[in-house]
């Protein structure tokens, strides 16, 4: 999903904590995938937007080396990894230009898809420039999209990664909560906040189910990015930032500290 703020000194110390991070798992991970054929597909949240330390040749894919599909590679010593996600994905950009890499020997898939389907750019656009009352209905417009339409479209992704993957281990990553709820934050109102999350949490249960109706394994994020919301004062997530593309998209933190332990544990 796209938009977010520059990290500066934060960003230097949440780049090191994730290098830091990984360090400390690849002195005793790679032997664990030996013979591992991965290939990470879906949107910015697999691309890595805002986690910096980007890959050049990605382009406007802005695949991040601090991503977790790429800690996950460089922890575990995958015998061939593919990184094909891309920045603002969706799920008809999956099956469309994703899968070329899929084969009966892959054996790890990993996707995060869906927010951008359901227009996720649009509504943080719509909450932070609107009204309340503007802001909810554009979320509304965006959760009937997930009750709807949504469901069919991951269905086509997953039925085409397991056709093309028949052997592989499918690994569904979610989308975190963007904000700590209840608490004083200056910005987005409280209603705004509710809101945004309520649509995370649905398009969050939309997908766990798809993804156990094919067999695949979800990973729930939202508990590794509890407390670490933005508003929480230790924030995964980047508030509205420059470039705009890394806007409420996680920082290398939240990529290192919030996606890759569920990775890890659900690989």
């Amino acid at each position: 999903m796209r938009l977010t703020r520059s990290l500066s000194a934060l960003g230097a110390l949440a780049s090191a904590f994730a290098l830091a991070t990984v360090a400390t798992i690849v002195a005793t991970g790679p032997a664990q995938a030996a013979g591992v054929s991965y290939v990470a597909l879906g949107d910015s949240y697999s691309a890595g937007n805002g986690a910096g330390n980007y890959i050049s040749s990605s382009g406007d894919c802005h695949r991040s080396n601090s991503a977790y599909p790429a800690l996950w590679a460089a922890a575990h010593g995958p015998s061939s990894f593919t990184f094909a996600a891309c920045s603002g994905a969706v799920t008809t950009d999956v099956t469309n230009s994703q899968l070329g890499s899929l084969s009966a020997a892959t054996t790890l898939v990993t996707v995060t898809i869906g927010g951008n389907d359901a227009g996720f750019s649009d509504v943080i656009t719509t909450c932070v420039a609107g009204s309340d009352s503007t802001c909810v209905n554009r979320v509304n417009t965006a959760e009937n999209y997930v009750r709807s339409t949504l469901p069919s479209r991951l269905d086509a992704v997953y039925n085409a990664i397991r056709a093309k993957a028949p052997s592989a281990r499918v690994v569904v990553l979610g989308y975190p909560d963007l904000y700590t709820l209840n608490v004083f934050c200056i910005g987005l109102s409280a209603t705004k906040h509710q809101k945004i999350d309520e649509a995370a949490d649905l398009i969050d249960t939309t997908t766990a189910a798809r993804a156990a109706a094919h067999g695949f394994v979800f990973g729930d994020v939202r508990g590794t990015f509890h407390g670490h919301e933005l508003c929480s004062g230790d924030g995964y997530l980047h508030d509205v930032a420059l470039p705009t593309w890394e806007s409420y998209h996680p920082t290398a933190v939240g990529h290192s500290a919030g996606y890759l332990p569920v990775l890890n544990a659900d690989d």
